[in-house]
C-alpha cells in the first residue's frame, strides 16, 4: 500500500535537497556511512538479488542507481523521499515497484522493514556490481540517464 505524503516538487530541486540532507547527516556524531544494515547476497543466472534489513527507527540515504531495476519490500513501512518522483510516499509491505535509472531516496523506517532488489547482471564479485550499478555521483551518470533526469522526465515503462 502506497500513500501520497506530500504535493509533488520539482525532481532537480529533491535530488539538491537529498544531497544537502546527506550531507547534514554526515556530519552528525556516530552517523554511519556505507552498507550498516545486514544484506543478504544471492546470485541466479543473469541476475543479483540483494535484501536489506532497515531496523525501525532507522533514517537513511539510498546511493545512486545506476540502471532501472525492480524492487519488493516484503515487510515493514517505509516514508520515502524519492528523487524522480519528486515527492514523498509512505509505503506498507506487501509492495513492488520499480526504481528508475538515476534515482536516490531519503528513508525513514516506521517500523522494521525487509527491502529486496533485482539487478540484471552476470557478475558474481559484489564490488564490480556496485560499480556497474551505482553511481559515486549524479555528474557520473551516462548522458542519457543525466538528460532525463535533469529535464524530470523518466519512463517507466
Amino acid at each position: 500500500m502506497i500513500t501520497q505524503l506530500q504535493l509533488k516538487e520539482d525532481p532537480k530541486v529533491v535530488r539538491q535537497n537529498i544531497l544537502k540532507a546527506e550531507d547534514m547527516m554526515k556530519r552528525v556524531p556516530g552517523a554511519m556511512l556505507g552498507d550498516c544494515c545486514p544484506l543478504k547476497h544471492t546470485f541466479v543466472d543473469g541476475a543479483y538479488v540483494r535484501e536489506i534489513f532497515m531496523p525501525k527507527g532507522l533514517f537513511l540515504t539510498s546511493k545512486i542507481h545506476k540502471k532501472t531495476h525492480p524492487f519488493f519490500i516484503m515487510k515493514g513501512d517505509v516514508s520515502v523521499l524519492n528523487s524522480e518522483e519528486g515527492g514523498a510516499v509512505r509505503i506498507k509491505a506487501p509492495y513492488s515497484g520499480i526504481t528508475p535509472a538515476g534515482t536516490k531516496r531519503i528513508l525513514y523506517i516506521h517500523e522494521d522493514t525487509t527491502w529486496i532488489t533485482v539487478h540484471v547482471t552476470d557478475e558474481v564479485d559484489l564490488e564490480k556490481i556496485e560499480e556497474e550499478i551505482i553511481a559515486p555521483s549524479y555528474e557520473a551518470l551516462s548522458n542519457d540517464i543525466v538528460e532525463k533526469i535533469q529535464g524530470g522526465i523518466l519512463c517507466l515503462g
